[in-house]
């Protein structure tokens, strides 16, 4: 069984205390996202964990307790997002010089193959525009050279929450928000797809994308899995066959797991994020947090 956390919100950032104490007991519980009543019981043991995904972008607050993860047998890597928006777009991250430093350090700690740098989403808007992601691009990746070996790219997906926060965000700012994966900006997201390969090459990583129904195989851009069985096994020494999670859209490549994670729960409240709907609604949930309790909420 191969553990997610988590796609639903950032364990590392928020509830590094709560994860641990699930790692301690060996049990963990999971709300069905849809049916809050219907709740899944999970062993955490290390002989029925085949790996640990952890998935970012201030994993820092777990890092002090990765020696107990190593002490008691679990395998790990971690999808580390690293992107510079301005804050109306990403309010509650830390600051780029931070977070590039905690990648570092993360790296020096389990090794460049076990830190995948997640430049996700692309944000494409009159104040991001593409020649703003291709500096960024360029500029991280300079700073991470030999520090990570996979960049994972995706472009925002218009889900209807999203649209209608961009909407809001839009009445508010004055920027103005592109779907560059409609097939009318083809002719704009190649040109953009081969320089961000390009930038890949450049710093020796390998560059893929994340559940993207778009090709862009033109650009030498491989459709890629975060929960990755082939890595998992090749970083672990593992001999698994690590079926297709078919609970995800079709795009998405990943191996089946168990998500610990919870909606609506993550307190960096990015503009674009598909997993949090309100601020109110998150500090609701978050005031039925119970680091000891076997469930995240409640």
């Amino acid at each position: 069984m191969i553990i997610s956390a988590s796609r639903r919100t950032d364990i590392p950032a928020f509830f590094s205390e709560w994860f641990m104490k699930r790692i301690e007991e060996g049990v963990v519980c999971v709300a069905d996202p849809f049916n809050p009543r219907q709740v899944g019981r999970f062993s955490l043991l290390p002989d029925d964990v085949d790996a640990i995904v952890f998935w970012s972008k201030n994993p820092r607050p777990l890092m002090a307790r990765l020696n107990e993860l190593d002490s008691r047998g679990y395998r790990y890597y971690f999808q580390f997002t690293l992107n510079d928006y301005p804050p109306f777009l990403e309010p509650n991250v830390p600051g780029l010089g931070e977070r590039l430093d905690t990648l570092r350090t993360l790296s020096d700690r389990l090794g460049p193959e076990r830190v995948v740098w997640r430049y996700d989403p692309i944000v494409v808007s009159s104040v991001t525009p593409t020649d703003y992601h291709l500096e960024r691009l360029e500029g991280i990746a300079s700073s991470l050279g030999g520090y990570t070996k996979r960049l994972v790219i995706s472009l925002l997906d218009f889900y209807s929450k999203t649209e209608g926060r961009l909407s809001r965000l839009s009445a508010e700012t004055g920027a103005t928000f592109t779907d560059i994966a409609l097939p009318a900006y083809r002719t704009e997201l190649l040109p953009l797809a081969r320089q961000i390969k390009r930038i890949g090459d450049a710093h020796g990583l390998e560059v893929y994308s994340c559940a993207e129904a778009v090709d862009l195989s033109d650009a030498g851009i491989r459709h890629g899995a975060c929960i990755d069985g082939e890595l998992i096994r090749r970083l672990f020494g593992l001999e698994r066959d690590f079926r297709k999670d078919r609970g995800q859209r079709a795009e998405c490549l990943c191996a089946e797991s168990v998500d610990v994670g919870a909606y609506n729960t993550c307190g960096h409240l990015c503009a674009y994020c598909y997993a949090s709907f309100s601020g109110e609604s998150m500090r609701k949930n978050l005031a039925r947090h119970d680091a000891g309790s076997p469930v995240l909420i409640g």
